[in-house]
């Protein structure tokens, strides 16, 4: 494991493969949470605290798993470890963050449900990373997800205050479309080779 693996392994969680622009997942909060720029960073060092610290606990889970050769059971384990970490999260923005707890609503406890969790705890384990490899995938996933989310966040409330749209895709049809054009902006990262 050398720094340009590492490295490589950042740009590409971060641009490259990013889990809402390239491979789609996490689309739920993704949308419903990128109103405003600050809950869209609320969420987004949520997500990317839940992906690291859920990258380095299951990957501690799969080796356990398939010790015990209970490597079938990986997806149930997962989510109960993901389900466990926002718990833990949602308890301590509540008491900690009570206006960032409220202005989340009902996205906070999304976040077990959030498929790019989810998919970076499997891709973990498909591209068979080590430790290490683990979570800096969770964490430079996790940011990538911040950079989609706050970038769409401030497109969204510039949108949001001009009077130049017409009134049929005012809303959520223009906040599809402007999804739809910063993804294509990432699809261009597609033939970025690191080192």
């Amino acid at each position: 494991m050398s720094f340009t693996s590492l490295l490589s392994i950042a740009i590409g969680a971060i641009l490259v493969n990013n889990f809402i622009l390239s491979q789609f997942l996490g689309i739920c909060p993704f949308m419903g949470v990128s109103r405003k720029m600050d809950t869209a960073l609320g969420m987004g060092a949520a997500v990317t605290f839940v992906m690291g610290v859920a990258s380095a606990v299951t990957y501690a889970v799969n080796l356990l798993l398939v010790k015990l050769g209970l490597g079938y059971m990986q997806t149930v384990a997962y989510i109960l470890v993901i389900a466990a970490l926002v718990q833990f999260i949602e308890m301590f923005l509540q008491k900690a963050m009570p206006a960032l707890y409220s202005a989340l609503g009902i996205y906070l406890p999304l976040i077990t449900t959030n498929c790019a969790v989810l998919g970076v705890a499997l891709q973990n384990t498909q591209n068979g990373y080590n430790f290490i490899e683990s979570v800096v995938y969770g964490i430079t996933g996790g940011l990538g997800f911040t950079l989609a989310i706050f970038l769409f966040a401030s497109v969204r409330e510039r949108l949001d205050s001009s009077s130049e749209c017409p009134t049929c895709f005012e809303g959520f049809p223009l906040a599809l479309i402007s999804a739809g054009l910063i993804a294509l902006a990432f699809m261009g990262f597609q033939g970025l080779k690191v080192f």
